[in-house]
Formats: structure tokens, sequence, C-alpha cells
């Protein structure tokens, strides 16, 4: 398994001047991130600035990243895109 830095961004379908909790889908987006973190696929997520998101994911490929989030109803939606997967070298710190 290797770490992502996954980069996602609003998009068109975002509802600007609405928080996340209010965007469309949130129930299910949030249950969507919930699971992949319970399954070991997310080991840090958070809203990035006002633009987006940052994810760091463990996976065996950028193909298997990309696969997984397009499960995600915000991206099914249009809410989000990604905009970039680096594989990423943890040096200092721990996701365990």
């Amino acid at each position: 398994m290797e770490l992502y830095a996954v980069l996602r961004r609003r998009s068109g379908a975002w509802k600007d001047g609405q928080g996340i909790e209010a965007q469309a889908e949130w129930p299910e987006h949030a249950a969507f991130m919930m699971q992949a973190a319970a399954d070991g696929f997310v080991a840090l997520a958070g809203p990035l600035d006002e633009e987006g998101a940052l994810i760091v994911v463990r996976a065996e490929s950028r193909e298997a990243v990309e696969a997984r989030l397009a499960l995600d109803p915000w991206t099914v939606s249009g809410l989000l895109v990604t905009e970039r997967i680096a594989r990423w070298q943890l040096r200092i710190g721990s996701v365990d």
C-alpha cells in the first residue's frame, strides 16, 4: 500500500455561500467518507481553504484512488473534482 495526497476542488455544482453541510447530498458524502476511513482507505481528510479538500489515502495505485473516489456522491453530482493525485512519502509523523 502506498500513501497518496489528493487535492479536490469545488466545481460548478457547488452552491457558493452555503456551508459544507448545506450542500446537496451532504449525508451521503459524509457516509461515503466515514466508510472510506473505516475501510482504511482514507487516512486524513478535510477542507482546504475555501476551495476544496485535501485527502491522504492508502491505495495500490493512482487508478485505485480514482476508482474509489468516483463512487463519492459528490464526485457523481459534480460538487467536487479531483485536481491532483500524488504519491506521498511520509517522512515525519504517522497516519496510523
